[in-house]
């Protein structure tokens, strides 16, 4: 598709009694789609399951976007440098789920509004945390003894995740939160990780580009399967070297090649 900016190009104004989205797949390659709207749970929920995001600065309108290309990390292909490698051996650290969703998304907003500003205002986290709630939006937590130092949340459906934002509070803790979503997410045959918009740091830790039509075709296919609705805190995550990361590249890649 062409760009927002072109003279005909038009962006679809959202009213307050409708949940319908415009079909992302005619969006420009920003990806701006549509305007308007609120931050109920259950339109977020309908714009995850098209393939769309909301994403606005505050005193702004609520923009709704689904750029082209998109970032995806498949949970198998997560990429552990040698340094890194020598983090996780030391673990010096401990993981936990869904045990504290509110710290966290704090957290994210706050490490950014103290940098540039934040897109996660008030309105955002509230929307979110409703959604833990509903048992669809989930944490990963990562502490040093009972300091919490890092992590990361989004919301899953089907067999996706969608990732909205990480904090590290001390270094490696966000990739430390990504590195054991991926491995659980992998034993649990999930697709993919979308990582929404491209960055350096995420394609390093192995998230590549891929066009929004095969996105949204694997969204479609991996909404057809069920999910994990409901509180994670049960799920347990160590890091372990050898024979366990081989096995979750080969459950991974049992899945890729099954699905797609």
């Amino acid at each position: 598709m062409g760009s927002m900016f072109d003279d005909d190009y038009f962006i679809t104004e959202i009213s307050k009694y409708s949940y319908i989205f415009p079909n992302p797949r005619f969006a420009s390659d920003e990806g701006l789609l549509a305007y308007g709207g609120d931050l109920n749970p259950n339109r977020i929920l309908n714009a995850y399951r098209k393939g769309i995001f909301p994403w606005f600065n505050e005193n702004d309108p609520i923009l709704w976007w689904s750029p082209n290309p998109r970032l995806v990390l498949y949970p198998n292909e997560f990429k552990v440098s040698k340094s890194f490698k020598k983090v996780l051996r030391n673990k010096k650290f401990s993981v936990k789920f869904d045990t504290n969703f509110e710290q966290t998304i704090r957290m994210c907003a706050k490490i950014r509004e103290d940098k540039e500003g934040t897109w996660l205002i008030k309105d955002m986290r509230d929307a979110y945390i409703e959604l833990h709630h509903m048992g669809f939006a989930h944490s990963v937590e990562v502490y040093d003894n009972d300091e919490f130092i890092g992590g990361l949340y989004g919301v899953a459906m089907g067999k996706a995740f969608f990732g909205e934002s990480m904090v590290s509070l001390k270094p490696n803790a966000s990739k430390i939160a990504l590195k054991a979503l991926s491995d659980v997410l992998s034993s649990r045959g999930y697709h993919f990780i979308d990582c929404q918009v491209a960055t350096e740091h995420l394609q390093r830790l192995g998230a590549k580009l891929i066009d929004r039509d095969i996105f949204l075709d694997q969204l479609e296919d991996s909404l057809n399967y069920g999910g994990d609705i409901g509180s994670w805190r049960s799920f347990k995550w160590e890091y372990k070297d050898g024979w366990w990361n081989k096995w979750i590249f080969i459950v991974g890649r049992f899945y890729r090649e099954r699905f797609y």
